[in-house]
């Protein structure tokens, strides 16, 4: 009999600097397609098709993203094992700025977007910084740098408050095609800002003071991250109130953010993807998404 397909989850790194969006048949990022290639290279029987749980911008980096897709081998041969699954992706990846860390099997109903529980992102900054060249070679492309030395960031989580909880945050969401089909009420569960570090911290002749801005939802609207980023920094700048970060909040139109104010890409980071524990279900348009547990605390966090 023929071997049957096997559905694999698998998380992986990029740094996203020259990974753009690029227009084929149908829109597309870079990142995918390298990822797609390394599945086709194992040489399944089934057309390869793979779906990713969290798009990011241009310019935007991963310390843990997801996707899944099925393997079928050729019947002689027994599904590949997961360690064995991520150092050949790797191989295939080659040089490319794209890891594979982890791969588990998983249902054949199991779907990296929608069974998703929540998406991390955290925000690096660098304040005082007043030129790249300020920075260590390893901060290139991976943080925000600016200016200002002093930030109150006493405000900032005042005003990162006002965003947690259950909102329509519409004028955080940048004009993007599927806005008309994308609802604009999320539950932003996670809003914090807390001291970072740079990368070479003990390896550099200053010190950079870092600051690390973390959010956390079951899903994101289009630059939403971005845009609540940079509300936050003018907070922290004086450049905009907290009560200003409300109104912009309770305007819930796109058009009431100020224009320059969004953060750039390359300081956002999406470093977790969590889904459902053992037990747990989440529906999945018709079926339902069950989750086998492979370790005693939460499954697939990474």
């Amino acid at each position: 009999t023929m071997q049957q397909c096997t559905r694999y989850l698998i998380f992986f790194q990029y740094i996203g600097t020259k990974y753009r969006y690029v227009a084929l048949n149908f829109h597309i990022y870079q990142f995918i397609l390298y990822l797609f290639d390394a599945v086709r290279k194992l040489r399944p029987l089934n057309p390869v098709s793979l779906s990713v749980s969290s798009r990011t911008d241009t310019g935007v980096h991963a310390l843990s993203n997801s996707a899944h897709f099925d393997l079928q081998r050729k019947k002689d041969q027994p599904p590949f094992t997961e360690d064995i699954l991520v150092k050949a992706l790797n191989y295939h990846l080659g040089t490319e700025e794209i890891r594979v860390t982890h791969a588990h099997r998983v249902p054949d109903n199991f779907h990296a977007r929608y069974c998703a529980r929540s998406r991390t992102y955290v925000y690096r900054i660098a304040p005082g910084i007043s030129h790249p060249t300020m920075l260590p070679l390893t901060e290139h492309n991976l943080c925000w740098g600016f200016c200002n030395t002093e930030l109150d960031i006493g405000a900032m989580h005042e005003a990162a408050a006002l965003l947690v909880g259950t909102h329509d945050f519409s004028t955080f969401r940048a004009v993007s095609s599927d806005l008309p089909f994308k609802n604009p009420v999320k539950t932003l569960e996670v809003a914090d800002i807390r001291p970072g570090a740079s990368f070479c911290l003990s390896h550099f002749h200053r010190t950079i003071p870092f600051w690390e801005l973390t959010f956390r939802s079951k899903s994101f609207l289009y630059r939403q991250v971005r845009r609540m980023t940079g509300a936050l920094v003018a907070v922290g700048q004086g450049r905009l109130s907290v009560s200003q970060l409300k109104d912009l909040l309770e305007a819930q139109d796109s058009n009431a953010y100020p224009q320059g104010l969004t953060a750039p890409p390359q300081g956002l980071f999406l470093t977790r993807v969590d889904y459902m524990d053992s037990g747990e279900e989440v529906t999945v348009s018709s079926g339902k998404c069950w989750i086998r547990k492979v370790t005693q605390r939460s499954l697939f966090t990474y």
